[in-house]
């Protein structure tokens, strides 16, 4: 996630929307000042080579916490951080209301059918469990948060979702939404794209998978007008 506070926007990263390569890109046009929650090793280090910044100011201010923070950072000795798929809710939490209010608020969707292909060969399903029936029901299929990462009391927290399979639009009403000098760009470099194995999702998909997948991303489906 990125809060910039040179452009006045905050991206809220979702799960397997090409949200590391848009953040990449965004880190290139961030100040100083501006928070950027840290990647993987591997793609920071990526981001560092095509001229981004890298991650930075990522710990939340004392000024954000409430008593229960404070006994956790005693115990554990553990600062709170902003991170990668952190949620609206948390961020609204943890910066000042008057940024939270007046910066513009972004995110990515993607269809779900396809969003549950990339994460069947990017967490190697095929390889730990042949099929991506047992994927889903067998234990592959864990910690992802959908649409709650964009959502607050069930409404949607930011002032644009963008669909991730209209990406090249996106780009272009960012430009022109925060009038940058330099142009955004994803560039040749796409974070964890090599894992996917077969890009047709529906040679994918069997009908038992399909329901289920139905099922977990209804919220989405519904919002977003989804089809198979």
């Amino acid at each position: 996630m990125i809060v910039s506070h040179q452009h006045r926007f905050i991206f809220i990263k979702t799960q397997k929307t090409a949200g590391t390569s848009i953040e990449m890109a965004l880190s290139s046009i961030c100040g100083a000042t501006d928070i950027i929650s840290a990647i993987s090793p591997i793609d920071e280090k990526n981001r560092i080579n095509h001229g981004s910044r890298s991650a930075q100011n990522f710990y939340i201010p004392f000024s954000s916490y409430s008593i229960k923070d404070f006994v956790r950072l005693i115990l554990k000795r553990k600062r709170k951080k902003y991170y990668s798929h952190m949620s609206a809710a948390e961020i609204k939490k943890a910066l000042p209301t008057k940024i939270w209010d007046s910066y513009f608020k972004f995110t990515i969707e993607r269809n779900p059918f396809d969003k549950m292909v990339s994460l069947y060969f990017w967490r190697k399903g095929d390889e730990k469990y042949g099929n991506i029936y047992d994927f889903l029901t067998k234990g592959g299929f864990t910690r992802f948060k959908g649409s709650k990462i964009y959502l607050i009391n069930n409404e949607i927290a930011v002032d644009k979702v963008y669909q991730f399979e209209e990406l090249p639009y996106m780009l272009e009403d960012l430009n022109r939404r925060l009038t940058l000098e330099k142009s955004l760009t994803l560039g040749s470099y796409r974070a964890k794209s090599k894992s996917r194995k077969s890009i047709d999702y529906k040679s994918v998909i069997d009908s038992k998978s399909k329901k289920i997948i139905e099922e977990m991303f209804k919220d989405e489906i519904c919002r977003f007008n989804y089809k198979y």
